[in-house]
């Protein structure tokens, strides 16, 4: 009996080794000033995200900055739940929305180093449908004075670097109007009933908005590109994301649903709008899984895990002695990728909504991130060569690679998240101590 309860004790003895060895945790500094920052001054972002939670702008959020690779600053706000009067933790879940993109970039790029996928190729040598699209361009009829869409040859096809520059030909039917944005919604491409192909399917029957190469526009050229990742790795966009990212990252809560009943019960919900009574009608279901896995949105996550996720980026695609890609890898995905000369869609919408790209504001865009090239002219606070990027339901991050600093900010709230990434920007920069 001795001897089996010597045995016993052994084994949970490694077994809690096993689990403290597994968990993974950010280290934290001892104070913000170790790592550079003015704790009193980071206090001022505790009182500008309560006041929102108070005047209900926001129903809370998570916060988290680091600086060289320590916690400096990591708080919950408000509420996870205001309706239900579930205070928000540190821990709780959240949808990622277009924060998704950049595991879907980093995907590409591991099967780019593998010699399954070239960036110059035209997309067609993966996706064969896509080998004749035609660009859409609108022309007033004299005779009618009617506007048509006419059907043109494209000056090229799109390459892969297209779809991760955003610089492919396709738009989002979401963002302003167009007679091939009317025809993007028509064609129900936002459906979690497809499958990755079907939407492949249909994207080869529509024509595209810009010649491929000429254009900036935020676009859903990365659900394209999950497409890619099926095909040159032969197993599903779901599967690769799960086997070659986050559990090797041990991204314990970053999925495409918050699976278990211990994870729906910290994920994070936007609150009631007053004016209609009714959550937000966008809202995706991460309570339980989906035929599609979307490249460019679906992920859930924590701030801890996205944290750990852009230590990866970084620190050159490395973290806890497990590296995903290169250091050239990753100064290739976060460098500018937008030749000068190429325009950008909706040009009033990027500079003063999003900083991202465009020659006024200083920022171009990589392969997978926002850019800021010239600091001299960009509207926020940051170094040369600061990558970011939002999600649509109020998520933000960015990583200043010179001063090692990354700042994140998990909420639920709807359209908030450019307002959130200025005021962020500044609230961490003005707390710089060296």
């Amino acid at each position: 009996m001795k001897i089996i309860k010597q045995v016993m004790l052994v084994t949970l003895f490694f077994i809690l080794i096993t689990s403290i060895a597994g968990a993974q945790t950010i280290s934290q500094a001892s104070t913000p000033e170790e790592v550079g920052l003015s704790k009193e001054r980071l206090q001022r972002i505790s009182a500008w995200l309560q006041t929102d939670v108070d005047k209900k702008d926001i129903p809370g959020a998570v916060v988290m900055v680091l600086r060289k690779g320590k916690i400096a600053y990591y708080e919950a706000f408000g509420y996870q739940d205001r309706e239900k009067n579930i205070p928000m933790a540190r821990n709780s879940i959240f949808r990622l929305y277009s924060m998704t993109k950049p595991f879907t970039s980093l995907a590409i790029m591991m099967l780019a180093e593998e010699g399954k996928v070239f960036l110059p190729v035209p997309v067609s040598r993966y996706l064969p449908e896509f080998k004749d699209l035609k660009v859409g361009v609108e022309k007033k009829d004299p005779a009618t004075d009617k506007t048509e869409l006419v059907l043109e040859k494209a000056n090229r096809e799109m390459t892969v670097q297209d779809l991760l520059r955003h610089t492919s030909g396709i738009t989002y039917g979401i963002f302003g109007k167009s007679m091939v944005k009317d025809l993007y919604n028509k064609a129900n491409l936002i459906d979690f009933n497809q499958t990755s192909a079907e939407l492949v399917t249909k994207f080869s029957k529509l024509p595209l908005q810009y010649h491929p190469g000429t254009t900036w526009d935020y676009s859903m050229s990365t659900d394209i590109l999950a497409r890619i990742v099926e095909i040159t790795s032969g197993v599903d966009f779901e599967t690769f994301i799960s086997d070659r990212i986050t559990k090797p990252l041990k991204l314990a809560d970053t999925a495409y649903w918050a699976e278990g009943a211990e994870r729906l019960a910290r994920l994070a919900e936007p609150q009631i709008d007053p004016a209609t009574g009714q959550r937000p009608l966008r809202t995706l279901d991460a309570t339980k899984k989906k035929k599609w896995a979307p490249g460019a949105m679906g992920l859930v996550s924590t701030a801890h895990d996205y944290a750990r996720f852009c230590l990866m980026l970084l620190y050159g695609g490395t973290r806890d002695g497990v590296r995903l890609v290169s250091p050239k890898t990753i100064e290739h995905m976060t460098s500018n990728h937008i030749p000068p000369g190429y325009k950008y869609a909706n040009p009033v919408q990027m500079q003063i909504l999003w900083p991202s790209p465009s020659m006024e504001t200083g920022q171009g865009f990589g392969l997978g991130f926002a850019i800021t090239c010239e600091p001299e002219r960009s509207p926020l606070p940051g170094s040369k060569g600061t990558y970011y990027w939002y999600g649509a339901f109020g998520t933000t991050f960015f990583v200043d690679p010179k001063e090692e600093l990354i700042a994140i900010i998990m909420t639920q709230a709807p359209g908030k998240e450019i307002p959130l990434h200025y005021r962020l920007r500044h609230y961490v920069y003005q707390a710089f101590s060296y």
